[in-house]
């Protein structure tokens, strides 16, 4: 079961998934995802709110593990909108928790983010580093690692937690990559900037 699937991270990792051969379900409500971007196993459309469908989903696939990249993104609309970020990224994966843990369904990868670290005091930043988030997107999702880690003593849950900083790139088949209207992650717009597609604000220097 992948959730956000239709995303951008979410569609490779399906599209990986489905060329090992293995059974893919999509769980994806479309928000930001795209329908076209499922290349491999079935799209549910659904969001992680929806209990009633989630359980549904997860009795009809019983699936031997749960990728779960469903989210919102934005450092600063999390800072703008935190209620948002609070319940599409904790309540909602704390949802999707609950109903795994009731099925005993305990393999788990969480697409968590390097905002989890904050501002790190030493660079490269140690896998091992506080986890010490500035802004509500971070903070939504180390509440979701603390309560993962809580997991752990119950049923043999296991989990493994991506913490990407900027993840880049595209299908190299040209099939997937970057689709976000307006633009905001930072290498695609330094790509564009390089090219003379737009242009990248710098704040004025201040005298010596």
């Amino acid at each position: 079961l992948v959730t956000g699937g239709a995303g951008y991270i979410g569609s490779h990792v399906v599209e990986m998934l489905g060329e090992r051969g293995h059974n893919v379900v999509v769980y994806d409500n479309l928000s930001t995802g795209h329908r076209d971007a499922v290349l491999c196993g079935e799209l549910v459309v659904g969001d992680l709110a929806n209990r009633q469908l989630l359980e549904t989903v997860v009795n009809d696939a019983r699936p031997d593990a749960v990728m779960h990249f469903a989210a919102s993104i934005e450092v600063g609309e999390s800072v703008v909108d935190p209620v948002k970020y609070y319940q599409n990224n904790t309540r909602n994966t704390l949802n999707l928790l609950r109903v795994l843990a009731d099925r005993n369904i305990g393999n788990f990868i969480f697409s968590s983010t390097a905002a989890v670290y904050g501002n790190p005091s030493k660079v490269p930043i140690p896998e091992d580093a506080p986890l010490q988030p500035i802004n509500p997107y971070g903070r939504s999702k180390t509440f979701v690692e603390h309560a993962l880690l809580n997991m752990t003593a119950t049923n043999g849950f296991r989990f493994v937690s991506l913490r990407y900083f900027n993840a880049a790139g595209a299908d190299p088949k040209g099939r997937l990559g970057e689709r976000h209207d307006p633009e905001s992650h930072l290498i695609p717009l330094v790509l564009k900037a390089a090219k003379g597609e737009r242009f990248l604000y710098a704040p004025p220097l201040l005298p010596a």
